[in-house]
């Protein structure tokens, strides 16, 4: 029996540790994981992690630093980036100074938890370096390879794939009038209190006009803990605030997106990546317009999609219904049949036009890579040539030197240091956390009020 490859993934929240190990699974199907989570602001908590439902052989919270000195001393055979650009380019040059030159070292693959709606540029060139860069669909797939070629680097590591987490039953309409609608909210879009408190009164009050409908609002995190983005102004609190309270056919809740999406007939957001896994099912789909079409909330992304609705609209009954074209487009095309997955809803993912498998490609470059018996050193875009301001200051943030060597004390030593010790420093780093948290989404926001003053 062949042995088992062995592949890391390294993730820096919650969502991108879904992506990641969900990716993984696709790329190398009979595989050992191994999960590392990138200390920092948005490291999830076990119970987020537990929400997602993907769990890995082991799993422990590392430093960048850490991080490169464990995929030097243990042999892997894939690396998956699950993180945001800068960290991604940190690994990749910390990859290069390991492995100057060809060499036996991991295959490193990388790309986008979802929709990808801002910072094309900045993002993408972040992410050069890697063997493979996904793009979750066509679209995206040539939006890449434009950035690429439009610096004159080479675009041959973008791969067209698909999202690993869109998949689940069909949808299966019990009449003509949805029964449960779901609000997926977002931690950052939209940022101001007043617009996501008129969000959240705009649900109540929908559920308030159709009192034979259940309207959830899913939640993606409690206050206290953070997601992929800072979340300033929770719905949590928000909703305390609605004068008499949520009406009883509304109500807040948490879990697993694809868990709660079996039971919807609507979904109902702003540009949440949710609307792709919606979409995927068939699911009456709505991204709202009520606060405009703009790029900083993220809906121009579904433009020609046929889901740009506001909730007067929804308030009347309309149920959305997304555009063939453009969901295939989006690499997004309607379920085929009943699930074929092997677990729960966090573990499906969706297949490629007329049934194909949307990770064929990416597989076969990742066998052949794993086939070769040296594989040259990355080659970033960024180097000290090419972004000589901009690139050390970004491995400074992750405690690396301009090369990608580690900063001195970057690593701690592995062995010498007493369980107590490591105990005490994980509780002082969660206040630490705590601390941050309480001042982002309680002292900043009075701050921002005082200043308006």
């Amino acid at each position: 029996m062949p042995e088992r490859k062995r592949v890391a993934v390294l993730a820096d929240s919650d969502t991108r540790w879904k992506w990641g190990a969900l990716t993984a699974r696709r790329l190398v199907p009979d595989h050992q994981l191994t999960g590392f989570l990138l200390r920092g602001r948005a490291t999830p908590t076990a119970r987020q992690l537990g929400e997602v439902g993907v769990r890995a052989d082991r799993l422990s919270e590392v430093t960048c630093a850490e991080f490169l000195a464990e995929i030097e001393r243990e042999r892997y055979d894939v690396v998956v980036l699950a993180l945001v650009g800068g960290a991604v380019q940190a690994v990749l040059h910390g990859a290069l100074a390991l492995w100057p030159a060809p060499a036996e070292r991991p295959v490193l693959v990388t790309g986008y938890v979802g929709v990808v709606y801002e910072k094309l540029a900045d993002g993408l060139l972040l992410r050069h370096g890697a063997d493979l860069v996904l793009a979750n669909s066509r679209h995206d797939a040539q939006r890449f390879r434009a950035v690429y070629e439009g610096v004159g680097a080479d675009a041959a590591a973008v791969t067209e794939t698909a999202l690993p987490f869109l998949g689940g039953a069909p949808y299966e309409p019990a009449g003509s009038r949805a029964r449960t609608v779901v609000f997926a909210i977002q931690p950052s879009v939209p940022d101001s209190r007043a617009d996501r408190a008129y969000l959240l009164e705009r649900a109540a009050g929908h559920a308030r006009k159709h009192p034979d409908r259940e309207v959830l609002i899913k939640l993606r995190s409690k206050p206290g803990e953070h997601t992929t983005h800072l979340e300033e102004q929770p719905y949590q609190r928000l909703a305390e605030r609605i004068p008499g309270g949520l009406p009883p056919n509304c109500r807040l809740v948490y879990g697993n997106m694809g868990e709660v999406l079996d039971g919807a007939d609507l979904l109902v957001t702003v540009s949440s990546t949710a609307a792709l896994e919606s979409l995927h099912r068939s699911i009456p789909t709505a991204i709202l317009t009520d606060l405009g079409i703009r790029e900083a909330l993220g809906n121009h992304h579904f433009l020609g999609s046929g889901c740009l609705a506001s909730w007067d609209q929804l308030d009347s009954g309309l149920l959305p219904t997304g555009d063939p074209l453009w969901l295939a487009a989006q690499g997004v095309l309607p379920a085929p049949g009943p699930d074929r997955g092997t677990g729960g809803a966090a573990d499906r993912a969706t297949d490629g036009a007329g049934g194909a498998d949307a990770y064929a490609v990416a597989r076969a470059k990742v066998a052949g890579l794993l086939a070769a018996t040296r594989l040259p050193p990355p080659a970033p875009y960024y180097t000290r040539t090419t972004a000589p301001r901009y690139l050390p200051g970004i491995l400074a943030r992750h405690h690396l030197a301009p090369d990608g060597t580690p900063l001195p004390g970057a690593v701690r030593p592995a062995t010498g240091e007493s369980r107590l010790r490591r105990r005490l420093r994980g509780h002082l780093r969660e206040a630490a956390r705590g601390a941050y948290r309480h001042g982002v989404q309680r002292v900043a926001p009075v701050i921002r009020r005082l200043g308006e003053l």
